[in-house]
């Protein structure tokens, strides 16, 4: 996408979630604070040059949607942790499972529990596409599955927790 094409909000948030869903991997595989891993990805990964400007960025991102998925789901790994298992069959744990689909579940549940500005089946259906672009098997599935369980439980409880985001809905 060139400078000159306006992405739309839907488009924004998705480029935000894979970015996010490679920032926790990234993260997991080698350690690193949420604020270094964010700053490298928009200086490097996302491809700005010296002074922030975009430099022919093949995907835009909602970069506020990025740092919030990012440093969200890791500062509140304990509780979005919790959710997932709940939400899993009895036979898995977090632990056990591929690091992608971690990260993946983790956004998605951070996303389902804290942001209360985008609506939870979307939500959902944007974690399955993501889930799809690294599995071809019955891991989108999964994430359909249990990100479902997630968000019919943040609904019984009243819905997000968190803070309240100013940001549009996709569209």
């Amino acid at each position: 996408m060139t400078g000159d094409a306006k992405a739309s909000v839907g488009s924004l948030r998705r480029g935000a979630r894979v970015a996010a869903v490679q920032a926790l991997y990234q993260m997991e595989l080698n350690g690193g604070a949420p604020d270094t891993v964010i700053a490298e990805f928009e200086s490097f990964r996302l491809r700005r040059d010296a002074v922030g400007v975009p430099v022919e960025v093949p995907g835009e991102i909602d970069e506020a949607m990025f740092a919030d998925i990012v440093q969200g789901a890791t500062a509140g790994t304990a509780a979005v942790d919790a959710l997932i298992e709940v939400a899993l069959d009895k036979n898995r744990s977090v632990a056990r499972l591929e690091v992608v689909m971690r990260a993946i579940l983790r956004a998605g549940a951070y996303e389902l529990s804290q942001r209360d500005d985008i609506d939870a089946a979307l939500t959902i259906s944007e974690y399955v596409a993501v889930a799809d672009a690294f599995f071809n098997d019955r891991e989108p599935a999964l994430v359909n599955a249990v990100l479902d369980r997630i968000a019919r439980q943040v609904a019984q409880d009243g819905g997000a927790a968190g803070a309240v985001h100013d940001a549009a809905p996709d569209g």
